[in-house]
């Protein structure tokens, strides 16, 4: 069973070395790769990254049973993993950090090099989910979700614009305002009559009545500064336990544009 796939850089087809190494590289559990500038002719690593900058051993993969593990060799230089599906998100990796697990399935290994930066990509497509038929054995209670959210209610959709920016882009920490989420659903037919009140009535309840945040203030209460708090701890909680997800997306309006009429049109 394959863990990971390793993309080195480069073209694509067996290296100008004549050695015939493929371009992917396949690796199953408890299998091991270095990667660096190596020896001459990038002998000694699997991962082969030619660039002055970068150590002949930088580093190391291993392959776990269902994710990956990051060794950092560098003693003085941070190794950056981006997550290709997530909008900006990514973890990095510290100098002489052995082992540090890769929870992400598509992601790019980022090293500062002499030339700007070298980066090859990981994918890992053995991640492993609970089967939603299993049963637990013995009998009792059913659990009851702690943040059981409609994804057909208008108030999901209020979240979800909510925290649109923040889906695409972790490092805009700007929240839209209410009129501003009034505006970004508007568009949609169940959304044609939306209000500012509306809005903050959605925001209401999801704050007090689905997710139960203590934001210091009781429903109903004026001040854009208390209802901005509010609005920042909902985006904060909904991303941070991945109740709203980059998927969730596409039940907001295109973004598209129309083109604008010329003078006289």
């Amino acid at each position: 069973m394959e863990t990971i796939i390793v993309q080195p850089p480069g073209p694509s087809g067996p290296d100008t070395g004549g050695t015939g190494k493929p371009e992917l590289l396949h690796m199953g559990p408890g299998d091991v790769a270095e990667f660096g500038r190596g020896l001459p002719g990038g002998r000694g690593v699997a991962i082969v990254l030619p660039d002055p900058g970068i150590s002949r051993r930088a580093g190391r993969l291993e392959a776990a049973e269902d994710y990956w593990r990051l060794s950092n060799f560098s003693s003085d230089s941070a190794y950056v993993v981006e997550n290709l599906e997530g909008a900006g998100e990514y973890l990095t990796v510290a100098p002489r950090r052995l082992g540090a697990p890769v929870p992400f399935e598509f992601s790019r290994v980022v090293l500062p090099a002499l030339n700007g930066t070298v980066d090859f990509k990981v994918f890992a497509p053995q991640h492993a989910y609970l089967d939603e038929r299993s049963a637990v054995p013995g009998a009792g209670d059913q659990t009851v979700h702690p943040y059981a959210l409609d994804m057909t209610a208008k108030y999901f959709l209020v979240l979800v614009a909510l925290c649109e920016p923040r889906l695409r882009d972790q490092s805009d920490s700007a929240l839209p305002g209410v009129g501003d989420i009034v505006e970004r659903l508007r568009p949609l037919e169940s959304c044609r009559g939306l209000t500012r009140s509306a809005v903050n009535y959605h925001i209401d309840y999801l704050a007090f009545a689905k997710l139960r945040l203590d934001v210091g203030e009781e429903p109903g209460a004026e001040g854009n500064g208390r209802t901005g708090a509010k609005r920042a701890r909902l985006a904060s909680l909904a991303l941070r336990f991945g109740l709203v997800r980059e998927e969730h997306l596409a039940l907001l309006p295109s973004r598209r544009r129309t083109a604008p009429q010329e003078v006289g049109a």
